[in-house]
């Protein structure tokens, strides 16, 4: 299949191999096919739901892509924000040198930025799958949905399914999921072909804003929502308000007391800006062992 291929140049530290080391290690991609060296992946992008495959490798100072179709600048701004290339970076190590805790983690692995979904669409239903539920078990659901209801593509001599796009999953019938869950993903699809459950909708409205409007979604609580937000549109600067586990993180890397209320991590981390998400993303790693030496 032919491929087209642009360059995507970081503003400030960068480490694709640090981004490769997430996704392998994080058990809601630790299947997904890798060599170490490359990224390949099949999604369908928010720019006209059609699917693309995708390949990116490391390159001085960013990297380089291949898509399976000509790419618009819809995509080029998907793909970047994929592993938060769309973000100026240069001012976050600052950050670490004021923080001599959130320093300490970027120091142990320099430039890994925030890893996003392919799409808010697709954290979204991610977010909906794995409730109640471990995440490779929900790596498996969302899958066979993929490979029953999306798009198949070759990339590079292997197949990559595209999880389906919204309309797809209106029209689709048994998803294998509780009655609740396929209708909370159907509301979703609603929304994403409202244009709610979009990158550019999310990133242009303030993150409390956008946070507020998840949690309006069927089946979006403050997790959720927080993960649709950061890990979906990749807004840089938002940090949840109710999120237990990012709390006792918190807690335990700056002693805060064991019934310190919410308004103490926000107030932590108002230290951050503009980069909350960045910030909260490497303490999320932490629990995973992503960064664990």
């Amino acid at each position: 299949m032919t491929t087209h291929g642009f360059t995507i140049t970081a503003e400030g530290p960068f480490d694709f191999g640090a981004s490769l080391r997430f996704l392998e290690d994080w058990p809601a991609t630790s299947a997904l096919p890798s060599d170490g060296r490359a990224l390949r992946f099949a999604y369908c992008a928010e720019s006209d739901w059609l699917p693309i495959g995708v390949r990116m490798t490391a390159a001085p100072g960013g990297v380089e892509v291949a898509t399976t179709r000509a790419p618009g600048p819809g995509i080029r701004a998907e793909v970047a924000r994929i592993l938060s290339l769309d973000v100026d970076g240069a001012g976050f190590a600052k950050l670490g040198e004021a923080d001599p805790v959130l320093g300490d983690l970027q120091r142990r692995r320099p430039g890994l930025r925030p890893v996003c979904f392919w799409s808010p669409w697709e954290a979204a239903c991610w977010a909906v799958i794995v409730q109640r539920s471990s995440m490779l078990i929900a790596a498996r659901i969302k899958q066979r949905i993929a490979e029953r209801y999306g798009a198949t593509l070759t990339l590079d001599g292997r197949e990559y399914t595209a999880f389906p796009p919204p309309v797809s999953l209106l029209e689709a019938g048994g998803l294998g999921l509780p009655v609740q869950k396929e209708e909370w993903l159907r509301g979703l699809a609603r929304a994403a072909l409202d244009g709610l459950l979009t990158t550019e909708h999310l990133r242009s409205i303030a993150p409390e804003e956008a946070l507020a409007q998840l949690r309006a979604l069927p089946g979006v609580g403050p997790f959720s929502a927080g993960l649709i937000l950061i890990r979906g549109a990749g807004a840089p600067d938002a940090f949840p308000g109710d999120e237990p586990r990012l709390f006792a993180l918190l807690r335990e890397a700056y002693g805060l007391p064991e019934d310190a209320p919410p308004s103490a991590y926000r107030k932590l981390a108002e230290a951050w800006r503009p980069y909350r998400s960045w910030a909260s993303f490497l303490f999320r790693a932490v629990s995973y062992g992503v960064m664990d030496d």
